[in-house]
């Protein structure tokens, strides 16, 4: 009888699944002085996703009617002072009939069709804040209005030092997002079309207001831990 073959058992090897590294984004930062000195690493999932542009267009919207204030306040005729007697008689004088001297036609009467006091406040969920932010940091990105800067806390507090810098970029109007350095905020204060504002502050509305947005290397640690929770 022909011998049997006694296979031995083999390991079985398992590949682990590859795990996929999220590739950043780089953008030149600047020093103080406005001399480059490094790249600034971004995240692509804050910097690099796809431009939702219907819910960034609504979210500016929303932004905007907020910041309307509807105070003005007229008052009808039931509104104003008077008295409430008929002015003449209906028929007999030659003149059109009348019934109040606090009709709208008469001076110091009722204001007919005029401006009422009213509060109106949108929302959007947080959610859809969140995406809306991504929506415009991304498309700042797009547009190479990204930009970097370093040393921040070791600003002056003198407008001329922020003016020079402004003078390096050479840009319309930047808004900064810093790490919360007083003296820089101080100084930049006094500049037309320059802002600075905290992460905290940070909306869709303020990111297409201005042309560039120029991030902390710190303020950009934080957008990073916000992303994240």
């Amino acid at each position: 009888m022909p011998k049997s073959k006694v296979i031995k058992n083999e390991k079985v090897v398992t590949k682990k699944p590859a795990v996929k590294k999220t590739v950043g984004l780089s953008v030149p930062c600047f020093s103080l002085a406005g001399t480059k000195v490094a790249d600034l690493e971004l995240p692509k999932e804050i910097f690099g996703a796809k431009v939702n542009k219907p819910l960034l267009a609504q979210a500016i919207r929303v932004y905007q009617n907020n910041l309307l204030s509807h105070h003005s306040h007229t008052k009808t005729r039931s509104e104003v002072k008077g008295s409430t007697r008929k002015i003449r008689v209906q028929k007999g004088t030659g003149g059109a009939r009348h019934g109040g001297i606090r009709a709208p036609i008469f001076v110091g009467g009722g204001i007919a069709t005029g401006p009422k006091y009213r509060k109106v406040y949108l929302d959007l969920p947080q959610k859809m804040k969140k995406a809306a932010l991504v929506s415009a940091l991304s498309d700042k990105m797009a547009e190479k209005e990204i930009l970097g800067v370093v040393g921040l806390e070791k600003a002056t507090g003198k407008t001329k030092e922020v003016a020079k810098l402004m003078g390096k970029f050479g840009k319309k109007s930047v808004l900064f997002i810093s790490g919360g350095n007083e003296k820089f905020q101080r100084a930049a204060r006094n500049l037309p079309k320059v802002a600075v504002l905290p992460f905290s502050g940070l909306n869709a509305y303020n990111v297409s207001l201005y042309q560039t947005v120029i991030f902390n290397k710190d303020a950009l640690k934080v957008t990073e831990s916000k992303e994240k929770k």
